[in-house]
């Protein structure tokens, strides 16, 4: 017998979306569509959602320890699939793409801008 949960195709993933220019409105973006992944059987990682809730983006050292966290996700194996979102692939992005793919975690580009952006990464 199986456990209730068990889903073999349930991944860990985690939701790149660039947050500098209109934090507020980036932040709400990213929360819908960590529910549609949710919603579609998977895992929505996204642990800089919480630092634009106590520190300055605009801030370097702040900004740097949000880029911190988001990168001890991959490294702790946390991260099954880097998916990436909106207009453009932010220099944080590209951080995090470089890091998927130093760990060999698959990088999917899920809007237009981010597939033409990741064109140009590889």
């Amino acid at each position: 017998m199986s456990a209730p949960f068990e889903t073999p195709q349930r991944k860990l993933v985690f939701i790149a979306h660039p947050i500098r220019g209109n934090v507020a409105s980036n932040m709400q973006k990213v929360l819908a569509i960590c529910e549609q992944v949710h919603k579609e059987g998977h895992t929505p990682i996204a642990p800089y959602l919480i630092a634009p809730t106590h520190s300055n983006d605009g801030v370097i050292k702040d900004r740097e320890i949000g880029v911190w966290a988001n990168l001890t996700a991959f490294e702790h194996g946390y991260v099954d699939e880097l998916w990436l979102y909106g207009d453009e692939i932010s220099e944080g992005m590209k951080i995090e793409v470089a890091l998927a793919k130093k760990l060999n975690i698959p990088v999917v580009a899920k809007s237009e801008g981010t597939k033409r952006d990741l064109l140009t990464l590889i």
